[in-house]
């Protein structure tokens, strides 16, 4: 059902080389890079993650309640991608733990902009 999420970020250039970095274990990468937006990926086919400085020339600020949660596959993954955000500049907005029993295991990182991404695992 989603295609793809954007995030406003203020520098493309560091926030392509953060993502770039952040998501290769996954085998995402960059699929589509033009002036203004990037697109991250697996395929074109599957949903994705945009980036890109705001078409409107106003400055990128993420909105309050706003995330985007990445489902890196279990409990160690999530685990290392938060380590990962946070060696890459990213700054902690909650350590990685159980948050519903035995459901919900997540981590929260804001990335350069302010822009909260979570990284979860159910089951």
């Amino acid at each position: 059902m989603i295609n793809y999420v954007t995030l406003g970020v203020s520098d493309l250039a560091s926030a392509k080389a953060f993502y770039s970095e952040l998501f290769a274990e996954l085998g995402a990468k960059i699929l589509l890079d033009m002036d203004r937006i990037s697109f991250f990926g697996k395929t074109m086919k599957e949903p994705m993650l945009a980036i890109c400085v705001p078409f409107n020339k106003e400055p990128a600020q993420p909105g309050n309640g706003n995330m985007v949660s990445f489902a890196p596959g279990s409990k160690a993954a999530v685990d290392t991608l938060y380590h990962k955000a946070i060696a890459l500049g990213a700054s902690c907005d909650g350590a990685p733990g159980q948050r519903i029993a035995n459901t919900f295991y997540g981590a929260y990182v804001k990335d350069a902009d302010g822009n909260k991404l979570c990284f979860s695992y159910f089951g």
